[in-house]
């Protein structure tokens, strides 16, 4: 389920970053252009308010997931101060057998 979860995040990702590359600074729609280019496709306000809102689901969107994936994380460590970068336990050596008599 994390691993659904965190991939759903990445793609939320990067069609974030895609959106916030496409608007331009002041708030003018479609960063490649006004809306000549465009012809009669959608006008200049049109863009900007579907780029808007685009980020802004997505924003949200992100939010959420990020909100989720720590609330599922957060008990999956079971040692106090667990790290992940740390090396793993060395493992115990095994016990010496008993004499014989």
């Amino acid at each position: 389920m994390i691993t659904v979860l965190l991939l759903l995040h990445l793609f939320v990702t990067i069609a974030l970053i895609g959106t916030i590359l496409i608007q331009r600074s002041e708030g003018g729609g479609l960063g490649i252009g006004g809306s000549q280019g465009m012809g009669s496709f959608m006008s200049g306000r049109g863009t900007a308010t579907l780029l808007t809102r685009s980020t802004a689901v997505l924003g949200t969107v992100f939010m959420v997931l990020s909100l989720t994936l720590a609330v599922m994380n957060r008990g999956a460590s079971s040692g106090v101060g667990h790290d992940i970068l740390a090396a793993p336990p060395a493992a115990a050596p095994a016990p010496a057998p008993a004499p014989a008599p």
